[in-house]
C-alpha cells in the first residue's frame, strides 16, 4: 500500500529543521516551517562534518557543493602547551576513503535554504509557544493556532521550549563550560587539513578548524574557539583584550599570530551547550528531532551531524509505513541505536577537556594518546569520533552508493 503524502509542520529552521524540511519535500510531503527569528540565518562559526553527516547530505544531493565549499579534514590532533601529543587520530586509519569536512555554518545554511527554495512555506518571526500533540496544532506568541498537521517535527534546538510538552526528561541541564568563537582568514596557517587543539590541563582549550569558504566568497577561513566557563564570560570581558591575547600567546603562539595584530576580541561570539535526554522522542503527532531530542556536549562534535542523519531517517520511516505512530517508533528506534553511547561518552570526556580537575587532565596527558594507539581502542575511538559507532559495539552502516561517491572523488 502506498504511503500517504503528509502535511508536516516543522518548528525551527536550524540544521535539523532545514534538513528535515528538504528530506520530506523530496519525498513528496507538504511542509510548513515556523522560525522565531524574523531573518533566519546560521548560528555558530563552523563545524566538522563527519562521514555520517556527509552521507546524509549526499542523500539530499548536496555532497558536491558541500565539498566544494568546505575544507577536507584528514586528522584530529590535540597537544599540551609543551607540544606533547594528547590525541592523534587520522580517518585513514579507519578507512582510506573516509575524511571529515570543515564547513562554515553559513555555507550549510545557504545550501540547504537554496535547495528548499520556495517549496516550503516559511513563517519567519513566528515563535511557537504551545503544542497540541494529539491534535497536531501549534500556537504562536500572538495566540494564533496553526494546523492541524498530520505530523509535527520539533527541531527548536537544545534549549527547546516544547521538549517537555512531548516528553518528560531524564536529564536537562546546561553545561557549565561554553566557548568563544569567530572566523578568521586562513592565511598562511600550516595545518590546512587538520583540526588542531591545544590544552592547558583541562582549564584552557583552544582550537583551529579549517572551514573553507562561504558561497560567493573566495577567501577561505578558519574556525577559532576558546573554551571558557559560562560563569566567567563577564569576568573575561572585564579583564580587557590585552590580557586575554597575552594568555592566548602563552598557550599557542601560532594561533595568536594567525589572529593578527589588529584582532579585536570583541568579535568573539559566545556559545553555551546543554545536555538533554527526553524519556520519549514522540507523542501523538509530534516528534523531537536534532538537539531538541538529544542535545549533548560539544566534545564529540556530533550535534549537526546527528541532526542531518535524523532528517533522512525520518523521511525513510515515513516511506516505510502508512501508520504515523509506527513511522515515529521506527525512526526513534533506529536513531537511539546509533546514539546509545554518545551521550555517555560526551559526559565522560567533558571533565577530561573542560574542567578544573587537574589530576584527571594530567592522567589524560599521559595515557590518552598511548591508549589510542592500541589496535582495538584506536578503531573504537575513530568510530566514535567519526560518528560511525553504533551503540557500544556495533557500526553505523555507510551506504554503498555513498562509499562509491567517496571513491570517485579526487584525494585533495
Amino acid at each position: 500500500m502506498a504511503t500517504p503524502r503528509r502535511r508536516v509542520g516543522i518548528v525551527g529552521y536550524g540544521t535539523g529543521g532545514q534538513a528535515s524540511a528538504l528530506a520530506l519535500i523530496e519525498a513528496g510531503h507538504q511542509v510548513e516551517v515556523f522560525e522565531r527569528v524574523p531573518n533566519p540565518g546560521p548560528a555558530g562559526a563552523g563545524f566538522l562534518l563527519q562521514p555520517t553527516g556527509l552521507q546524509a547530505l549526499w542523500r539530499l544531493g548536496l555532497m558536491e557543493p558541500v565539498c566544494a565549499l568546505g575544507a577536507r579534514v584528514s586528522r584530529l590532533y590535540g597537544e599540551t602547551r609543551n607540544g606533547r601529543a594528547v590525541m592523534d587520530m587520522r580517518y585513514a586509519d579507519l578507512d582510506p576513503l573516509l575524511h571529515g569536512v570543515g564547513l562554515q555554518r553559513g555555507a550549510l545554511f545557504a545550501l540547504l535554504h537554496a535547495a528548499i527554495g520556495g517549496r516550503a512555506q516559511l513563517h519567519a518571526g513566528t515563535a511557537i509557544l504551545e503544542l497540541d500533540c494529539e491534535g497536531g496544532r501549534l500556537r504562536d506568541a500572538h495566540g494564533r493556532w496553526h494546523g492541524p498537521f498530520d505530523a509535527i517535527v520539533v527541531a527548536d534546538g537544545s534549549a527547546s521550549v516544547l521538549r517537555k510538552t512531548v516528553s518528560p526528561t531524564r536529564l536537562d541541564r546546561p553545561y557549565p563550560w561554553g566557548a568563544l568563537w569567530c572566523l578568521v582568514p586562513e592565511g598562511e596557517w600550516r595545518w590546512r587539513d587538520e583540526l588542531r587543539q591545544r590544552y592547558a590541563l583541562a582549564r584552557r582549550m583552544t582550537g583551529m578548524l579549517p572551514v573553507g569558504r562561504a558561497p560567493g566568497e573566495s577567501e577561505r577561513k578558519l574556525g577559532f574557539f576558546w573554551s571558557l566557563p559560562v560563569a566567567r564570560f563577564e569576568a573575561w570581558e572585564r579583564q580587557g583584550p590585552d590580557a586575554w591575547l597575552r594568555e592566548l600567546d602563552a598557550l599557542w603562539p601560532e594561533a595568536r599570530e594567525c589572529l593578527g595584530n589588529g584582532f579585536d576580541p570583541n568579535r568573539l561570539a559566545r556559545a553555551g551547550y546543554r545536555d538533554a535526554i527526553p524519556r520519549h522522542w514522540w507523542r501523538g503527532r509530534a516528534l523531537l528531532l536534532g538537539d531538541a531530542a538529544h542535545a549533548m556536549s560539544p566534545q564529540l562534535g556530533q550535534g549537526a551531524n546527528m541532526a542531518l542523519v535524523d532528517a533522512t531517517s525520518l523521511a525513510d520511516a515515513f516511506e516505510l509505513t502508512a501508520s504515523l505512530p509506527e513511522a515515529f517508533a521506527t525512526h526513534a528506534r533506529e536513531r537511539r541505536r546509533h546514539l546509545a553511547a554518545y551521550h555517555r561518552y560526551s559526559r565522560w570526556l567533558t571533565p577530561l577537556f573542560q574542567s578544573e580537575r587537574d589530576l584527571l587532565a594530567r592522567m589524560r596527558d599521559i595515557a590518552f594518546e598511548p591508549f589510542g594507539r592500541l589496535p582495538l581502542a584506536r578503531g573504537h575511538m575513530l568510530r566514535v569520533l567519526s560518528g560511525t559507532q553504533q551503540g557500544w559495539f556495533g557500526r553505523y552502516r555507510l551506504q554503498p552508493g555513498f562509499v562509491d561517491a567517496l571513491r570517485l572523488r579526487p584525494p585533495g
